[in-house]
């Protein structure tokens, strides 16, 4: 008897066997492919984020396993005034997260509107993100040291210098100015990448109706790239609490005092410098948490968009 034989009601299980059959085939094929990235994952990410958990609940040095001490790292971070300056430090640090996401979307914008040039400013924009951080940070030191360059035009000009990395109230501003200028070129990138998918007849149609040009930017082109805006407002949030060690290595030494102390200078601080791997491991799974919960809040954002 041949498979067109078969009586209808055989037919319908035969076809869902097959169809089994078929999913499970195709998971093992993504089990296969997703393996090699998940095995990176477990090694490199899980495993040290459980290890460096334990190390911080024991009392250990570089040369010394130390003994279980359970919390106290954690309440001694709660005490240290390094450990608050620091994150005092990050909250003014997430302040400035707007404008890190907004001036990448109104550089994107105006590309994608057709500016003459719109090729070279892409380069243009992309290229300091090429660079690294100690290389950005070894140039703008010498730009804006207290006899720098920029101290010379002043002094041409007729202004008095500025020690610009050496007091508290200009050194954290002037280092995320630099910050903006190293990373907005991936932002540019992330929102024009984001604009391909603005419905170019829905901008057409408003301007033959007569909108102006910030109606459209508005009431179509920013709605449209909400998705886009949330997520680089996560991915800029997590990137300014633990990307800015080099940059501020370099020019400032996390000074004057603690004004550019972040809590990622303080790991290091606390690993490299005083030797005290059990601290330092305390302080990063804060630092962990803390991205964790911003993170998932911004997720829970994203979530909700997809839903509306």
């Amino acid at each position: 008897m041949t498979d067109s034989s078969l009586p209808e009601t055989a037919v319908g299980p035969r076809v869902r066997l097959r169809s089994h059959r078929g999913r499970r085939a195709e998971a093992r094929v993504a089990v296969l492919f997703l393996a090699p990235a998940l095995l990176l994952v477990l090694v490199f990410r899980i495993i040290p984020l459980f290890w460096g958990f334990g190390i911080s609940l024991t009392s250990a040095t570089a040369t010394d396993p130390g003994e279980f001490i359970g919390a106290a790292n954690y309440l001694r971070a709660l005490n240290d005034p390094n450990f608050r300056s620091s994150m005092v430090n990050a909250g003014a640090i997430l302040l400035a997260v707007p404008f890190f996401v907004t001036i990448p979307m109104i550089l994107a914008i105006l590309i994608d509107q057709g500016v003459p040039g719109r090729g070279f400013f892409r380069s243009v924009y992309f290229f300091p993100t090429v660079l690294s951080s100690v290389i950005i940070g070894s140039i703008f030191s010498i730009v804006l040291g207290f006899n720098g360059s920029l101290n010379g035009a002043l002094k041409i000009l007729g202004i008095p210098g500025v020690d610009w990395l050496g007091r508290s109230s200009t050194a954290l501003p002037v280092t995320l100015i630099i910050q903006s200028w190293s990373t907005f070129g991936m932002g540019v990138l992330i929102f024009l990448a984001g604009l391909s998918t603005v419905p170019k007849e829905m901008v057409e149609a408003a301007r033959l109706e007569g909108a102006k040009m910030w109606q459209i930017w508005w009431h179509i082109i920013i709605p449209e790239l909400r998705p886009i805006i949330e997520f680089s407002t996560v991915i800029t949030t997590i990137g300014l609490l633990t990307s800015m060690f080099g940059l501020i290595y370099v020019l400032t030494g996390g000074g004057p005092g603690t004004s550019t102390t972040v809590p990622e200078y303080l790991i290091w601080t606390a690993q490299g410098r005083l030797n005290q791997p059990a601290y330092a491991a305390a302080l990063s799974m804060i630092l962990f948490a803390v991205t964790g919960v911003l993170a998932w809040l911004q997720i829970r954002m994203l979530s909700r968009n997809a839903n509306l």
